[in-house]
């Protein structure tokens, strides 16, 4: 994933922006003692809601306790004192930063091209681990990006289409934060809006990029990207936002509705304005 899924942090209050942050290190730590240091390289805001939610549904109280940055001795920083909810977070972060390689070795040329199969085998045993103990994810990775080569084969220009894959893909892996059925439908609508705006949102800024290297791009051919992405993109947070409305956390409402129903809307128009 890419990063488009955040906190608007001055609509925070202090207390939950240091727990959003004491979370978000949490998983940075996860991912160094669990896959390796570089492993670190996936954390991303995504992830972190994804910690967000998979903890929010989840009963119980969590503890937290100040310890030394691993990047930064000199710094203390809060960690949940029990890690095991990260597991999913941590794991899925692997595959699908793999995948994400594989696809860039696919995708582009020259110097890129070599760099990303210089990091394949670099981060293969880590895929291996995390697809060891998370495989239903890993298939779901396999099977999106099987999905998407086809369609960027095809040249595809229809959003609706483009999209689908990334779509499924996110409401399939929400779903996995909860064993209740009610509760996965919901996360499956979800996960199902902001696997499209994440989509959406990537291809619009990727699209400079893409028409210097070539590489496939559903806006390709558009006079007004912003004008035409923009409707799509609000219909995705609202869709989002009424699916939300639908869950009972047992925790974090805040931090979650502050990202559904803030942090989404800034960060597209943050990103689309450069």
């Amino acid at each position: 994933m890419f990063g488009y899924i955040r906190v608007d942090k001055p609509e925070l209050k202090i207390r939950e922006f240091e727990t959003y942050k004491a979370i978000y290190c949490t998983l940075c730590r996860k991912l160094g003692r669990r896959y390796g240091p570089l492993s670190r390289l996936t954390l991303s805001y995504d992830f972190a809601f994804l910690s967000v939610l998979n903890m929010a549904l989840k009963p119980g109280q969590v503890c937290f306790e100040r310890k030394r940055c691993a990047f930064n001795p000199m710094k203390k920083c809060n960690y949940c004192t029990e890690d095991k909810m990260f597991d999913l977070p941590a794991a899925a972060a692997m595959i699908l930063m793999y995948e994400k390689i594989l696809d860039n070795i696919a995708d582009e040329k020259g110097l890129r091209k070599f760099g990303f199969k210089l990091l394949k085998p670099i981060c293969r045993s880590a895929y291996k681990k995390a697809a060891g103990s998370y495989p239903h994810i890993a298939e779901l990775a396999t099977e999106y990006l099987t999905e998407q080569h086809q369609i960027e084969a095809e040249n595809c220009t229809d959003l609706d289409r483009a999209s689908e894959p990334s779509a499924k893909m996110l409401s399939k892996l929400l779903c996995l934060c909860s064993e209740d059925l009610n509760e996965q439908r919901v996360l499956e609508r979800l996960g199902y809006c902001l696997g499209r705006y994440i989509y959406l949102l990537d291809a619009a800024c990727d699209l400079p990029q893409d028409i210097k290297s070539g590489a496939y791009n559903v806006f390709k051919g558009e006079t007004d990207v912003k004008k035409r992405v923009e409707p799509q993109l609000y219909f995705c947070i609202n869709e989002a936002g009424k699916a939300f409305e639908l869950l009972d956390p047992y925790k974090y409402r805040t931090i979650l509705g502050n990202i559904i129903y803030l942090g989404l809307e800034k960060t597209f128009q943050k990103e689309l304005s450069k």
